[in-house]
């Protein structure tokens, strides 16, 4: 679904809300819903103000959609706070124990064991090949969030008063780890809700140390806190916004190579086939109409075979080497009337890719046809060889030739060559001269 949603599966208008609101309260699953609603305003290319563009990517979603791919790949972002604590938490270890020896070592040993344990148990799970269960990842949220707390009452109830604040800064490296990570994974209701839940166990951690509560002492991590929180959410807005205004300029684009590819096919196709009737010989009526009837009825063949089979047909050819997709293309000019002798030099063609192949293929069939409707001659040379880390295909005509200044690129030229080179990194060169024929080089790179 890469529009606006319509209509529920019962028939119901969808339900929609702010994409920047669902986002700040859900975390980042919210991202599967961000390819509903999308406009093309979003991905307009003409200027706007920052402000503007913005308030349309944060726009409405259909809350109840949920794009798979997008949830599966939304998750990952989770691995950002685990690691976080993988890294803290022993920096955090390692800091106490250069300044306190082997005083308090072990609880504190044991709370960042268990930490790290847990944190590379996360990433573990994440990455995993087995299918992702809501289901155990929400007891496993649970699971951490009650292990987080009694970090901080362990570290009370074990660790000598003199050395208890330092040690509990270990168990505070996971807990705003564990902070950050809810405020990704389910939002920031979330993240809030342990933030104010740590101020009491901190009081009690306190009070079972040392038999009374430091308010002072357990607000002070809360700027850290709040920091941590803010941090998350900017990660949220920025990975949101992001997400949707990518999405929409990939559809915008992929709109675009679809009509151009359409354009070319029509131009390759019908139009070549329109150009022929028109330019026909000056034979006998009856001779013209078999001829016109043969040309529309191999058009609608070749037509209703690409509609109908360019699936087959694009899996068939990615098992055929370049040679023999030239050499097919060669037999295809010659029953239109075009002999193309086909010179092909010693190639290593596994190193160029599928799509470059196509790409070269196709321009070097419209180079041809643009030889058999304007040279004047039926014969062409196509020479394939490696040339600059890439493969190049010349074909050269002896015919009338024509003069580049004199006559500019046609849609032929720039779009079912250059543009297709184009799009594969590739590049074409025509050179011409009146009376002495003409020279197209193309090349795409490896």
């Amino acid at each position: 679904m890469t529009a606006q949603a319509t209509e529920d599966k019962d028939g119901r208008p969808p339900r929609t809300s702010s994409f920047l609101v669902t986002l700040l309260k859900r975390g980042t699953p919210a991202l599967a819903t961000a390819t509903t609603g999308l406009t093309d305003e979003i991905a307009d290319p003409t200027p706007l103000r920052a402000f503007k563009r913005i308030s349309r990517m944060a726009g409405a979603v259909d809350a109840r959609y949920n794009d798979g791919l997008l949830l599966r790949a939304a998750r990952y972002v989770v691995l950002v706070p685990l690691a976080y604590r993988i890294v803290a938490v022993p920096g955090a270890f390692g800091a106490f124990v250069s300044a306190h020896g082997s005083t308090g070592v072990v609880p504190v040993a044991l709370v960042a064991l268990c930490s790290m344990a847990m944190s590379a148990f996360g990433i573990f799970w994440m990455l995993r090949k087995s299918p992702f269960r809501p289901d155990l990842a929400a007891r496993l949220l649970v699971a951490d969030l009650i292990v987080t707390v009694g970090f901080q009452l362990v570290i009370g109830l074990a660790e000598p008063t003199a050395v208890f604040h330092d040690a509990l800064g270990v168990a505070d490296k996971h807990l705003l780890g564990d902070i950050a990570l809810l405020t990704l994974a389910i939002g920031i209701p979330s993240g809030l809700a342990l933030a104010a839940l740590s101020l009491p166990a901190r009081l009690l951690s306190d009070f079972l140390n040392s038999g009374s509560a430091n308010f002072a002492q357990a607000w002070s991590l809360y700027p850290t806190m709040f920091g941590v929180l803010f941090t998350g959410i900017g990660a949220l807005i920025l990975l949101g916004l992001g997400t949707r205004l990518a999405l929409a300029y990939g559809i915008r684009n992929g709109r675009l190579a679809e009509r151009a590819q359409q354009h070319r096919m029509l131009h390759d196709t019908v139009l070549q086939t329109l150009e022929a009737i028109s330019l026909g010989g000056t034979g006998e009526s009856g001779d013209r109409l078999v001829e016109v009837q043969r040309l529309a009825r191999a058009q609608a063949m070749e037509l209703r075979q690409t509609i109908e089979t360019a699936a087959a047909q694009r899996e068939e050819e990615a098992s055929r080497p370049l040679g023999e997709k030239l050499a097919a293309l060669a037999a295809e000019m010659a029953r239109d009337g075009l002999r193309a002798q086909l010179v092909i030099a010693e190639l290593d063609e596994d190193t160029l890719s599928e799509v470059r192949q196509i790409a070269l293929r196709d321009a070097v069939r419209e180079s041809l046809r643009n030889t058999m409707k304007h040279s004047g001659t039926d014969k062409v040379v196509v020479r394939v060889e490696e040339r600059d880390g890439g493969i190049a295909v010349i074909t050269r005509d002896h015919g009338q030739g024509f003069s580049p200044d004199a006559r500019p690129a046609g849609f032929g030229i720039s779009q079912s060559i250059n543009a297709r080179l184009g799009e594969v990194g590739g590049t074409a060169l025509v050179e011409s001269t009146p009376g002495s024929g003409t020279r197209v080089t193309l090349w795409v790179p490896f």
